[in-house]
């Protein structure tokens, strides 16, 4: 068996919806925990560390992506953090902007220079750290909907939207100019190290989007127009995840905002090939399997449910296999190679 040889090219093809020469992996996400038990490996730890530590913590970091067969490294610094005050969406604080006024003196123009100072030294110090042939997917996480809610929380943007809606649509376009101003240094600093840009944006549950698709259209994603086409200006392409039930608002993201591809699949909302079927023609679709299969099934039905997946989509155009949403703490270990194996033993790897 020939040593792999990772070629960053596969999955900047799969995300322009282009058949890559060799299918690509991709995951949004994958647990150092996890790393740590596949390498045998403690180095999570040298993340707290001084400069030559984060070398360390880096070389293993994206020596285990190359060890398991993928062509990028996944690495993105969420936007959220940076944000006085938040902690609404991911925590559940309770939001510092309830009123208009708490939006007029909140301090927007200091968060894109807070989250270079929180994330620059990470951002270059990864970059200069990638193995020969490897790219990295990813940049400032966080979407518009999300940085939103971290600062005013989901249930009182609902009552906002009901009692101003100036405010409402106030929030969504400041939050864009705020993340555009991020983008934008963000691409002319560390633009170089990435194959595909990309951020998370959850704008859906089980059933149906979490605010009206209209909203969407209104106040969301004219603000990823203005990143996609920023990302676009470099020569890249751009990847978008969004979990839940969001077919309402496909075609505006595909059409409208411009997105090359997707990521995220829940089997409980729909099966993946029902998303490379509707969408597989204009855009890359990655993922597959579902995550709640690599935590409930047999290492078999694991590999059997990915050879599957190969096997409706191996020939469409823009497709990387992976989990449907990333590989957290809780997946076992023994779940995640399972895919990984059947994935490289159809590569013949």
């Amino acid at each position: 068996m020939k040593e792999f040889s990772p070629d960053y090219t596969n999955l900047v093809d799969a995300a322009r919806n282009i058949k890559p020469r060799r299918m690509p992996l991709y995951e949004h996400m994958i647990s150092d925990k996890i790393m740590e038990k596949i390498l045998g490996k403690d180095f999570t730890r040298l993340w707290h560390g001084d400069e030559t530590d984060k070398r360390e913590y880096f070389r293993n970091y994206a020596d285990f992506f190359r060890k398991m067969g993928y062509d990028t490294v996944s690495f993105e610094r969420c936007i959220g953090p940076a944000m006085p005050g938040s902690g609404a969406l991911g925590d559940h604080k309770s939001g510092v902007i309830k009123t208009y006024e708490d939006f007029a003196k909140y301090p927007w123009d200091e968060v894109p220079r807070i989250f270079f100072e929180k994330y620059s030294e990470c951002f270059r110090i990864m970059g200069e750290e990638l193995p020969a042939g490897m790219k990295a997917v990813g940049g400032p996480g966080n979407g518009v909907f999300e940085c939103v809610q971290d600062v005013v929380g989901y249930m009182d943007l609902c009552y906002i939207r009901a009692d101003d809606p100036d405010l409402y649509s106030a929030l969504f376009s400041k939050v864009g100019d705020m993340m555009y101003e991020i983008w934008k240094e963000f691409m002319e600093r560390f633009g170089d190290f990435y194959a595909v840009l990309r951020f998370g944006d959850d704008l859906g549950y089980k059933s149906s989007t979490l605010i009206p698709p209209d909203d969407i259209r209104k106040h969301i994603i004219p603000q990823y127009k203005r990143i996609v086409s920023l990302v676009h200006s470099y020569g890249k392409p751009f990847l978008w995840h969004s979990c839940g039930n969001i077919f309402d608002i496909m075609d505006d993201v595909i059409d409208v905002a411009g997105i090359d591809s997707k990521h995220s699949n829940e089997d409980q909302i729909a099966p993946f090939s029902v998303w490379v079927d509707r969408y597989g023609d204009r855009i890359g679709n990655f993922g597959g399997v579902d995550t709640d299969v690599l935590c409930r099934k047999s290492e078999k039905e694991i590999k059997e449910c990915v050879r599957e997946v190969m096997d409706y989509c191996i020939d469409k155009k823009g497709f990387a296999l992976g989990s449907g949403n990333s590989i957290p703490d809780y997946v076992p270990v023994e779940g995640y190679l399972a895919m990984i194996e059947a994935a490289r033993e159809r590569r013949r790897e």
